[in-house]
C-alpha cells in the first residue's frame, strides 16, 4: 500500500509491503506515484527471489550517481578511476547479471587483482567496491544478499610510521626555488608551497587547495571549511591555524588579492600530486608520500596541545584512528623526552 502527502519540499511518499516499509520525497506527485509503484513491484520481486536482470555495469553506474557524484570532487575523481578500471580490467564480471554474481567470481577478481597490486591495495578497492551490494539489498532490491562475506580479503596492513624531516623538506624547496616570504608563480613552486602549508597545518591536500580569501580568516586565524573528507561524520570544521601557518597564508592571501581571485592556488590536485612525485623523485627522498606530512604535523603539535585538541585540528572522530594511523612519534624521540 503507498501513501502520499504533502510537505514542504514537494510530495513524500511512503510504501510498506511484506513487512517492508520505504519512504522518499519527489518534487511532484505524480513523480512520488511513479516511485512508489516502481519500490513496490521491487519489494513483492524481491521477497519472491525475483530481481531485475541489471549487469554489474549498471549496478555501478547507479551507484555513481547516487553516492560518488556526491563526494568531494577529488575524492569522486578517485572513486570513478578505480571504477573505469574495474569495469574495462573484468568485462566478463562487469557484463555479469548483478544477482548471479557469486562469491567466486569475485575470489577469482581478488586473485588477480593480488598478480597486479599489493594487498593493501586489493582491500582498498574491496572496500570501495562492497557498498553497491549494500545499496542494492538494502534499496534496490536487485539482489537478496551480498556474496562479498563468502570471499577472505587480505589483511589490513600496519600502519605507516614515515614522517618528514626537514632536511629532506629544504631539499625540496630549494630544488624547486622556493622562499616562504615570496608567493609561489609556477605550477612546481605552488606545489612546495603546499607541502610547507601541509607541515604548518596538518591538513590534507584538496583541504589546502580549496583555501582562499573567502574562507581563511587570517585575523581570527581560522580555516572555514564547509566541505572534506569527513563531513558527513563532523558536518563543517573550522580548523584553528598556528602563527607560522598564518605568516604563510598572508603571503599567499595577498597574492590572490593582487591577482584578482579568491583562490590562493591555481594547480589541480592531480597536478600537485605528479609535480610533487617529480620534486621528490629529483633530490631522491626515498618513499615520502604528500600524506605523511600531515603525519609529520599532527605528531609535532602533539607535543604542544593535548589529544582532545588534537582531534579538534585534525578533525578526527575516531581517536583511534588519529592515535594509530598519524601519531608517527619514534621510541626514540619519545625516549630522549623522558
Amino acid at each position: 500500500m503507498a501513501y502520499f502527502r504533502k510537505v514542504k519540499n514537494g510530495w513524500r511518499a511512503e510504501v510498506e509491503r511484506a513487512g517492508i516499509r520505504r519512504t522518499a520525497t519527489r518534487a511532484t506527485k505524480a513523480e512520488a506515484q511513479g516511485w512508489a509503484v516502481a519500490e513496490e513491484a521491487a519489494i513483492l520481486a524481491g521477497a519472491r527471489g525475483e530481481f531485475p536482470r541489471r549487469t554489474l555495469a549498471e549496478a555501478v553506474e547507479r551507484y555513481r550517481r547516487e553516492v560518488t557524484d556526491k563526494k568531494t570532487a577529488s575524492t569522486a575523481r578517485a572513486d570513478h578511476l578505480r571504477f573505469d578500471a574495474w569495469l574495462r580490467e573484468f568485462p566478463e564480471l562487469a557484463a555479469k547479471v548483478f544477482h548471479e554474481i557469486t562469491g567466486d567470481d569475485l575470489a577469482r577478481w581478488r586473485d588477480a587483482r593480488l598478480q597486479q597490486v599489493s594487498g593493501a591495495s586489493v582491500l582498498r578497492e574491496a572496500q570501495q567496491f562492497r557498498p553497491i551490494w549494500t545499496l542494492a539489498v538494502k534499496q534496490w532490491k536487485w539482489v537478496g544478499k551480498s556474496p562479498w562475506p563468502e570471499i577472505k580479503l587480505p589483511a589490513k596492513s600496519h600502519a605507516r610510521r614515515r614522517t618528514g624531516q626537514w632536511s629532506e623538506v629544504r631539499r625540496m624547496l630549494r630544488s624547486a626555488n622556493v622562499s616562504p616570504r615570496l608567493a609561489p608563480v609556477t605550477a612546481m613552486e605552488q606545489t612546495a608551497w603546499t607541502m610547507l602549508v601541509a607541515l604548518h597545518t596538518a591538513m590534507r591536500s584538496g583541504e589546502i587547495l580549496r583555501m582562499g580569501r573567502s574562507n581563511v580568516d587570517l585575523k581570527r586565524r581560522v580555516y572555514h571549511l564547509p566541505h572534506h573528507k569527513t563531513e558527513a561524520k563532523v558536518g563543517e570544521r573550522h580548523v584553528p591555524l598556528t602563527r607560522r601557518a598564518v605568516r604563510l597564508l598572508r603571503v599567499l592571501d595577498a597574492a590572490a588579492e593582487a591577482a584578482g581571485r579568491d583562490a590562493y592556488w591555481t594547480i589541480s590536485d592531480a597536478s600537485r600530486d605528479t609535480l610533487y612525485r617529480k620534486l621528490r623523485d629529483r633530490v631522491m627522498v626515498q618513499g615520502l608520500r604528500f600524506h605523511d606530512l600531515r603525519a609529520t604535523a599532527l605528531t609535532w603539535l602533539s607535543k604542544r596541545v593535548d589529544v582532545m585538541t588534537l582531534a579538534r585540528i585534525s578533525g578526527h572522530v575516531d581517536i583511534n584512528e588519529l592515535f594509530n594511523t598519524y601519531y608517527r612519534e619514534t621510541a626514540e624521540d619519545i625516549a630522549a623526552r623522558l
